[in-house]
């Protein structure tokens, strides 16, 4: 046990003070205004980029930065290993950067995007990818960082591309997240394929087969692949009969990483254990204010759930 670890779990169970928690998304929730929502979370660990009269979408762009500085916060007081467990827990963010750059550089729309988010030391290649100038240069840059090819230049294949290689890499460099990494390739894999009916590109599809074998990744039905499925990421699947309901897991593994990231960070060890607890409990969190950011601004509701989209967090 080394002083770094000290310092790093101690920070993380401090963190925890960060989240809302249930009574707070509730309040956010049962709003009947998104300025009433705005004002109660101005009042709260989200306040730091909460603006009075501020969209839904930047209202919940807000949180989602709010719960990147925590993070970063975390990585700054981890030793070399925490850090980067940190980083590939928050590989998210960067994949949202890319996604608005190469919306930006392929001039396929004129609507304005937000800035980038401010990763500092959780970037993973975004110095390289944010001076490409073309959806070319920025899939030759992907292929020759730790990202890896994504199979195209479109921005479906890097999308997916970058997903599914954040899953494979959390995974195997975060033993303690494989089970919700896992999980999230699985829905994603099933969304692209037996909802939306797009085939991944074959780089990708044989980056997936790392967690999800290859029988899973070459069904050719969503019950078959269901049933391929490993263990560690059936699980999410359990009630989910139709490819169709699929967006009901999302909720369950929230559900799952809460509960896991509340286990892992009461575990009394100095080490990365604590440190993914926390970072999965403030993501959680983080998704479920902007959840009940959502159902405040069509005028209130019970709860805390949300099919809200949101490409942060763990997995």
């Amino acid at each position: 046990m080394g002083a770094g670890w000290v310092a790093g779990v101690t920070r993380a169970r401090a963190l925890r003070t960060r989240c809302l928690g249930p009574e707070g998304i509730g309040e956010v929730a049962a709003s009947r205004t998104l300025d009433g929502a705005l004002r109660y979370l101005m009042a709260t660990p989200y306040r730091h980029d909460i603006n009075p009269g501020a969209t839904p979408a930047e209202a919940q762009r807000a949180v989602s930065a709010a719960l990147l500085w925590n993070l970063r916060v975390l990585a700054g007081w981890q030793p070399a290993t925490g850090a980067q467990a940190v980083r590939a827990l928050a590989a998210g963010f960067e994949i949202s950067n890319t996604e608005h750059h190469l919306s930006e550089i392929a001039a396929d729309t004129e609507r304005p995007h937000p800035p980038p988010y401010r990763l500092g030391a959780l970037a993973i290649a975004w110095s390289r990818l944010v001076r490409t100038r073309t959806p070319s240069e920025l899939h030759t840059a992907l292929s020759a960082s730790d990202w890896g090819d994504p199979g195209g230049d479109s921005p479906a294949a890097v999308a997916t591309g970058m997903r599914v290689s954040a899953a494979v890499r959390l995974a195997t460099a975060v033993p303690d997240a494989a089970r919700w990494a896992t999980a999230r390739l699985a829905l994603l894999f099933g969304r692209e394929v037996f909802v939306v009916g797009r085939r991944l590109p074959d780089v990708s599809v044989r980056r997936a087969a790392r967690l999800l074998g290859p029988r899973a990744v070459g069904a050719g039905s969503y019950a078959d692949f269901r049933q391929a499925l490993p263990a560690v990421s059936r699980w999410v699947l359990d009630d989910v009969d139709e490819a169709a309901d699929l967006w009901r897991a999302e909720a369950q593994w929230w559900d799952v990483v809460e509960r896991d990231g509340r286990e892992l960070l009461s575990r009394s060890s100095f080490g990365p254990v604590p440190v993914v607890g926390a970072v999965a409990l403030l993501s959680a969190d983080a998704w479920r204010t902007r959840g009940a950011l959502e159902l405040a601004a069509r005028g209130g509701g019970p709860g805390d759930r949300s099919a809200a989209e949101v490409p942060h967090g763990p997995g």
